[in-house]
């Protein structure tokens, strides 16, 4: 076994392997970022290598430095997690060829599955089916455009390279084909540096099940049963879960089959998944899955086959890469109970998911669940800032039980229980699909949250309880400090009674007063609204509720989702209301595109810029009717808020 490994990628994957190279008593190298100096994956680690800029091209995909920084420390080996560099054939043969060893397969599995195109001829050879499509070289236009109207559409465009719903776009008609072509070219050019695709046809009753396989250098190749990822959102996993419901032993029985028969045509070693499309119209069936596509590595999702398997896939990926065999065999591998994992996003699913960023002020995972095995996968605690530079996922709840319906239970109740303050996070959403009837009954196929998206991430408005909670919270001059007592300030004399004291938040575009009144058993007496006359609410000690504050602002939070208002501050509160007819980012990111020109006339919703962010396209379209005075450059790197847009009013 190793004495010591590199760990080649940041965040939740990086303390995961960490964390399994600590029990085995294996010594660690984390590398980081200028965005990472302070991130938990390099407070955990016994070493760590500075490697570069925030950028992902100038630190975590430079892989001369991070050799370098391996060689430089005496680590034996470099585990490159997922993403980056995980499935780079160059990058493991520059390991290879300086006596380090890379934790995964070789280089020539990596390219033999790493290019869907080439994957799909190779699987179609080794007897495993392939969803039709056309997967060849040419990639002009009218080419591709023919391919499409000869399949028949809908059909998907894919990145070749790649994953993660990057470089995909789904096209109903011929006439939507050659812009969604440009679009997925340009994404997974930024995203892969591959701009080639191939376009497939579309299963209009998907499901999303892929097979967990394991290599070893000694010839075994076994399966650790199925997952099914078929909750997903704009093509990208969002709840995975293990064993797949409705599978039956058949389907099993083939599909397990034939990803074992791919991973053996290639002579796999280590960690890699087989993906497969499934045709769920008429339920499970063997003949009705197709071969997607191989991730030659490990999976954001594993741990719900670690739950269901009891196995660490991070010290099989550990011993095989050291050269030892399987730890067992397939007779040996048993599947118990069901597990479920969310995937927590700082994103805004009320915005189409937008990425959120901002610092985590407030951070609270629960301890555990009834009657269910909970496990918390997080790559940040506390205090923590969610950078615009990578992707937006903070953490994973994964939780098991005996049945699918007490670990779905399990984990919503998990994520109603999780607490996060300072950056929008899709808490509420995940709550909601776990809880949702169709979700619930295993009416799954990939479409499933498109169809239910506005049920799904409508937040309901805040009650004049809530307003309560986040008034009692902030009603101390020195609310910021954990012992402050609101209610030892609230005093004061009057001459007929207590005072009524005046309070104010903001919540997006409205304001909210309250007059606050302290009474004699010591309890606040709160009214929502303009008249101190209403009913009040009575908040006691201690019965605030769940309340984070945090600079500026108070959460109060409501089951999963968190209702956040902000605290004025009365000698700033002289706004700039002439600021102007304007559209700003609302994200950080890289003005990738500019469809409008100064002093063109647009109309409301036409297209007038895509913003590139967190690895995924955004376009900016046109609030209202205008005609544009100023616009955003293209190239330019601009801050969430920033203007990009200025309009001119129409003349009459």
């Amino acid at each position: 076994m190793f004495e010591k490994i590199l760990i080649a990628n940041r965040g939740e994957i990086a303390v995961r392997v960490t964390r399994t190279a600590k029990r085995l008593g294996i010594a660690t190298v984390a590398v980081y970022s200028d965005a990472d100096r302070d991130a938990l994956h390099v407070r955990m680690a016994d070493e760590a290598v500075h490697i570069g800029a925030a950028p992902v091209g100038e630190s975590y995909l430079d892989g001369d430095r991070i050799i370098q920084a391996a060689r430089d420390t005496g680590a034996e080996a470099i585990h490159p997690g997922y993403g980056f560099l995980s499935e780079n054939p160059d990058f493991v043969e520059k390991v290879e060829a300086v006596g380090l060893i890379f934790i995964g397969p070789s280089s020539q599995a990596i390219r033999a599955m790493g290019l869907k195109d080439a994957a799909k001829r190779l699987m179609e050879r080794a007897g495993v089916p392939v969803v039709p499509g056309y997967h060849g070289d040419t990639q002009a236009l009218v080419a591709l455009a023919a391919k499409a109207n000869e399949i028949g559409y809908p059909v998907l465009i894919k990145a070749r390279a790649g994953g993660g719903g990057k470089g995909m776009r789904l096209v109903s008609d011929q006439d939507a084909f050659p812009e969604a072509l440009a679009a997925a070219q340009r994404e997974a050019k930024a995203a892969f540096g591959d701009e080639h695709v191939l376009v497939e046809k579309y299963i209009e009753t998907p499901r999303h099940i892929e097979v967990q396989v394991f290599g070893d250098n000694h010839g075994n190749a076994v399966h650790l049963f199925e997952r099914d990822c078929s909750a997903q959102r704009r093509h990208q996993k969002v709840i995975e879960e293990a064993p797949a419901p409705g599978m039956n032993e058949a389907t099993r029985q083939a599909m397990t089959d034939a990803a074992v028969k791919a991973a053996k045509a290639i002579s796999y070693s280590g960690a890699g998944t087989i993906e497969f499309i499934v045709d769920a119209s008429e339920g499970l069936r063997p003949d009705r899955f197709w071969f997607m596509e191989m991730n030659t590595r490990l999976q954001v999702e594993h741990p719900v086959t670690e739950m269901i398997t009891g196995i660490d896939l991070v010290e099989w990926q550990l011993r095989v890469a050291a050269g030892e065999p399987l730890p067992l065999m397939q007779e040996q591998i048993t599947a118990t109970g069901h597990a479920v994992e969310a995937r927590i996003y700082a994103e805004d699913a009320t915005r189409d998911f937008l990425p959120a960023t901002g610092t985590l002020h407030h951070l609270k995972f629960p301890d555990a669940v009834n009657g269910a095995l909970l496990r918390v996968d997080a790559g940040v605690t506390a205090g923590d800032a969610i950078s615009p530079y990578y992707d937006p996922m903070i953490a994973k709840l994964i939780v098991h039980a005996a049945t699918r319906a007490a670990a779905l239970d399990a984990l919503a109740t998990a994520l109603e229980a999780t607490e996060v303050a300072g950056s929008t996070v899709n808490l509420g959403f995940l709550a909601r699909l776990a809880r949702d009837e169709d979700f619930a009954a295993g009416n799954l196929e990939t479409g499933l949250i498109g169809r239910k998206q506005a049920a799904l991430t409508t937040v309901a408005s805040p009650l004049a309880r809530h307003v309560a909670s986040a008034v009692a919270a902030t009603s101390s001059r020195a609310r910021a400090a954990d012992d402050a007592d609101p209610f030892s300030t609230i005093s004061g004399y009057g001459h007929f009674g207590a005072m009524a004291h005046r309070r104010t938040l903001q919540r997006g575009d409205e304001t909210i007063s309250a007059w606050v009144t302290a009474r004699p058993d010591g309890a606040l007496s709160i009214c929502v609204g303009e008249d101190e006359r209403t009913q009040p609410i009575i908040v006691r000690r201690g019965e605030a509720g769940r309340v984070a504050c945090w600079p500026g602002h108070v959460t109060v939070f409501e089951r999963a989702d968190g209702l956040t208002f902000q605290v004025p501050d009365p000698l700033q509160m002289a706004g700039d209301a002439a600021a102007g007819d304007r559209l700003s980012a609302p994200m950080p990111g890289l003005v990738k595109l500019v469809r409008a020109a100064v002093r063109e006339t647009v109309r409301k919703g036409q297209p007038l810029l895509v913003l590139e962010a967190m690895k995924m396209e955004h376009t900016i379209t046109a609030p209202h009717d205008g005609v544009i005075a100023e616009i955003a450059s293209e190239g330019a790197q601009v801050n969430d808020g920033a203007m990009l847009v200025r309009f001119e009013e129409l003349s009459e």
